[in-house]
């Protein structure tokens, strides 16, 4: 139908490359099952939409095949771009804090259960790979960098997507 030409379009953004691909699997599966559009949002993975907060948890772990999974699925617009900076800044600041504390105590397991404010127990797992993996310093830099980006993204405003999809790859490698 037309809707789901337009939703399989939309989910490209303009990717011929990733158009083709879409395509292609879309085809493939046509051979053996008739297609419905519940069927076209799992295959194309509509179904699956992560939220700007898992990105920026799995990035700050370095989970570098999940975060490609996230961006994969996903269509972020350039509108998402502040937000996703703004995210980033928030978490970062609280790894920072948790940092510093695990610094001071050695005591993960009480770092993590005297943050205020909490961390629930679905997020506990995460954030020790995330304080484990970003000393103080490095956190630091990292924030800065943050900044720094954000700055470009308001600067030049044309592409800012590329910009935070390369700023991520980069932290996260």
């Amino acid at each position: 139908s037309r809707e789901n030409i337009n939703t399989i379009l939309r989910k490209c953004n303009g990717d011929r490359i990733f158009l083709k691909n879409e395509l292609k699997k879309i085809s493939l599966y046509s051979l053996t099952k008739k297609i419905d559009e519940n069927n076209l949002n799992k295959l194309i993975n509509l179904s699956q939409n992560h939220s700007i907060f898992e990105l920026v948890d799995h990035c700050l772990a370095k989970n570098k095949k999940k975060v490609v999974d996230i961006l994969n699925e996903n269509n972020f617009g350039n509108e998402d771009c502040i937000i996703i900076t703004r995210t980033f800044l928030s978490k970062s600041k609280k790894i920072l804090n948790l940092s510093i504390n695990y610094q001071k105590n050695k005591n993960l397991e009480k770092v993590i259960s005297e943050a205020k404010p909490p961390i629930f127990w679905k997020d506990k797992e995460i954030t020790k790979k995330q304080i484990s993996l970003w000393p103080p310093k490095k956190i630091k830099e990292f924030i800065f960098d943050l900044n720094e980006m954000e700055l470009r993204i308001k600067k030049y405003s044309y592409n800012p997507l590329n910009l935070v999809t390369d700023f991520i790859f980069d932290k996260v490698a």
